[in-house]
C-alpha cells in the first residue's frame, strides 16, 4: 500500500510541476511583437552564453548621443553554435546592425533574427524570431 502511495504521490507532483515548466518557456508571441520590427546598430558589450537562450547586450547610441543598454534574445548556445555564431567570430566589442522584434513590455529588449557585421556577413541567431533559423535550405 505504501509503494501505491509513492507512486500516485510521485505522478501527482509530475503532473503538477508540468504546466509550470510549460509556463516557464515563452514562445515568440508571449513575449514579443511581429508588428513591431527593428534595426538597432550598436557595440557588444557582453554575451550571457545560457540556456534556454543566449543574451546579447547591446550599447546602442540615440539620435540625442545617449547610450542606452539593449537586450537581445537569441538561441541556445548549442543552437548558435552550430550556426556559427561564436565568442570568437562575435566578441565583445564588435559593431553590430541587429534585425529582430520588440518586447512587448516596451523595456529596451527585443528578440534577434540576425546580426550584420561589419563586413556584411549576416549572422543568424536562431531562437524564436521568425526567420532567425536563416535561409531556407534546399
Amino acid at each position: 500500500m505504501r509503494t501505491l502511495g509513492l507512486i500516485v504521490a510521485a505522478t501527482a507532483g509530475g503532473a503538477l510541476a508540468a504546466p509550470l515548466q510549460a509556463f516557464a518557456h515563452h514562445a515568440f508571441a508571449a513575449e514579443f511583437d511581429i508588428d513591431k520590427p527593428i534595426t538597432l546598430e550598436g557595440t557588444l558589450a557582453e554575451w550571457e552564453m545560457i540556456n534556454p537562450h543566449s543574451w546579447f547586450h547591446i550599447d546602442v547610441e540615440g539620435a540625442d548621443g545617449v547610450v542606452e543598454r539593449w537586450l537581445i534574445e537569441g538561441g541556445s548556445p548549442n543552437q548558435l553554435i552550430r550556426m556559427g555564431v561564436t565568442q570568437n567570430t562575435v566578441p565583445v566589442g564588435t559593431f553590430l546592425v541587429i534585425e529582430g522584434y520588440l518586447a512587448r513590455d516596451g523595456t529596451n529588449k527585443a528578440v534577434g533574427r540576425d546580426f550584420i557585421l561589419a563586413d556584411g556577413t549576416r549572422l543568424f541567431l536562431g531562437g524564436s524570431a521568425p526567420g532567425a533559423q536563416g535561409p531556407a535550405r534546399p
